[in-house]
């Protein structure tokens, strides 16, 4: 591996807000794929943009390798109007010279192959992007970039338009045609762990390193809050002892702590279940009776596109069902149906159902209110489940500090305003939660928040969205629109939902590239994605065991330092004999996966 960017003690703030980062030096490698995650507003694009020089540092040095080539995707995107696709996807009208496309649109099946897998099959070249969505304009960005060779590429939430087989696309393409590093920003916690082998962690104005995805992140994480707890617990302690020395007069004796780091499945062993399915489902049936929705016979379209023909589904009280689909699939129209916005001939709903839309556009919110101010407009006190909380409480789960709640509506960012019509929707106390896209503009702690809600809320929920780990988290029950104007039940959720995907595209050469890979039996040994997977983590458990042996060698340099003071040789020791049983954890981990590797 060789060294490409560093960041070298950098700060950088904006006017009255303060600083975002102070201090922050950080090395990027050639084979480094780094997801960038933390709160709305800590700073994540702004350290983007000085990875790529286009915002310089307030103090600090941003070095670049010489001739390094830089490709990034903003978060915010303007495109002229008279552009064409050709002159967006292979032309330098929006891009420097050095990342001209060196192909001809029609000879480089290539182009194509990405612009289908970003789901846009049949897309004209001299179409004007002047029309397009802001979805559509930021994938054809997108595409442009996939096709030029970069040394490092940078994606600003980069599946934001994209629907699951999108996203599972742009995975599999990361990860078996890109030559370059890569860094990206995204919410999307299924595709953090999909790409990534690395995570910086941006918060508190520092970014702080971790190996690994996001799973991997998250384990790190609460290791360190474990670590930080104890130690605050510890230096309490101390104080209460000198407290008490300063009382009584002569110190007590204490026994030095002894500092081990537990394995992961500690840190999750008194954690209860998600959610009790039956406890749910009981409390569910007694809230709404029998009926929730019932569709017979029912024929739906969208203006003049037919969505639903002669469908006849069935959403019983307490039902968790995911919507899958491809974008203007239909599944934001059926979702206003069950929410009664539109009505069709067959559809009924039960009596006693109190639903709760959220929908893409999001309602008007009272923008002359203080944030808890529109939430107590609709309740002061909410019970959800098992639990009563006020309205400030529920504002905390979502992330509103105590400051934060007196913020006015109308200067809260986009991604606050969607968290607070969540808030208002759930302060409502409805029975069906209706969902469409609930994780738009959210970070991955909110989400998380959301989720752990989500989890023990005693209703029925239809949620449509293309973020895979939010829809395995929460959902039961996975139905798609595949196109055929029919709801499909999808027993194996997500996975099936992308093999009928791809086996629907694969006649007429639909999102090809890359090919997927067949998939394997489970009696003949770990399938190519897992392979792929268990590689990853290998060069993940190589790298911390080659952290904790320069540690041991610290050490040992201690206690040849030391060697007089036996009081600090024993501490010395300890500390030497918890890193070599962590280092023979992970040669148990390593071997593990060599064994999974070679089958």
């Amino acid at each position: 591996m060789a060294n490409i960017i560093n960041l070298d003690r950098v700060s950088k703030g904006y006017g009255p807000t303060g600083p975002l980062l102070t201090d922050v030096s950080l090395g990027l490698d050639d084979a480094d794929r780094i997801g960038v995650v933390g709160l709305n507003g800590a700073g994540k694009s702004t350290l983007l943009r000085m990875l790529t020089k286009f915002e310089e540092p307030d103090s600090g040095r941003v070095t670049h390798r010489r001739d390094l080539r830089v490709s990034a995707l903003p978060q915010a995107l303007e495109l002229a109007p008279d552009l064409t696709v050709r002159d967006v996807v292979l032309g330098d009208a929006w891009l420097p010279a050095a990342f001209q496309a060196e192909h001809e649109w029609a000879g480089d099946a290539g182009v194509r192959n990405i612009l289908d897998g970003l789901g846009m099959p049949g897309l004209g070249l001299d179409q004007p992007v002047g029309p397009m969505s802001g979805g559509e304009r930021r994938r054809i960005a997108l595409a442009a970039l996939l096709v030029r060779p970069t040394d490092l590429l940078i994606l600003d939430e980069p599946t934001n338009h994209l629907d699951i087989a999108g996203v599972n696309w742009l995975a599999r393409y990361l990860n078996q045609s890109l030559r370059g590093a890569l860094v990206v920003v995204t919410h999307d916690r299924w595709f953090l762990d999909a790409v990534c082998n690395r995570i910086w962690e941006v918060a508190d104005q520092q970014v702080r390193a971790y190996d690994g995805g996001f799973a991997a992140w998250i384990l790190a994480r609460a290791e360190r809050e474990r670590v930080a707890a104890v130690t605050e617990s510890r230096r309490q302690n101390l104080l209460r002892k000198e407290i008490a020395w300063l009382r009584r007069g002569p110190p007590a004796r204490t026994s030095k702590p002894k500092f081990r780091i537990d394995a992961a499945n500690a840190l999750i062993a008194d954690v209860p279940a998600p959610r009790d399915q039956v406890t749910l489902a009981k409390l569910a049936t007694a809230r709404l009776g029998r009926q929730v929705y019932d569709l017979e016979n029912v024929t739906l379209y969208a203006g003049p596109k037919l969505i639903l023909d002669d469908v006849t589904w069935h959403v019983g009280p307490g039902d968790r069902i995911a919507l899958l689909g491809a974008n203007g699939a239909g599944k934001s129209t059926l979702l206003r149906l069950l929410a009664r916005v539109t009505d069709a001939a067959g559809f009924r709903a039960g009596q006693t159902v109190r639903p709760a839309f959220l929908s893409q556009e999001l309602a008007e919110l009272p923008g002359e209110l203080r944030l808890l101010e529109a939430v107590e407009q609709v309740a002061r006190r909410v019970k959800l489940g098992d639990r009563e909380l006020s309205a400030s409480q529920l504002a905390e789960i979502f992330g509103f500090t105590d400051r934060r709640v007196w913020t006015p509506v109308a200067d809260l960012s986009g991604g606050e305003r969607r968290r607070l019509q969540l808030l208002r929707l759930l302060a409502g106390e409805p029975n069906v939660l209706i969902l469409d896209e609930p994780t738009n503009d959210l970070d991955t702690d909110t989400l998380a928040s959301l989720e752990d809600l989500l989890d023990t809320w005693p209703g029925t929920m239809i949620v449509a969205s293309h973020d895979r780990y939010l829809v395995e988290r929460v959902c039961d029950k996975v139905y798609g629109l595949l196109g055929d104007a029919k709801i499909r039940h999808l027993p194996g959720g997500v996975d099936e939902y992308l093999e009928r995907v791809d086996h629907d595209a694969a006649p007429g050469g639909g999102a090809a590239a890359p090919a997927k890979e067949p998939r394997a039996e489970r009696t003949g040994g770990p399938s190519a994605a897992e392979v792929r997977a268990a590689k990853k983590e290998v060069s993940r458990v190589e790298r911390q065991i080659d952290k904790l042996d320069q540690r041991v060698e610290k050490l040992h340099a201690q206690m040849a330092e030391h060697a007089t003071d036996f009081a600090k040789i024993a501490e010395l020791d300890a500390s030497l004999k918890a890193l070599q049983d962590e280092r023979g954890l992970l040669e148990d981990e390593w071997l593990n996966l060599a064994e999974l590797i070679s089958e």
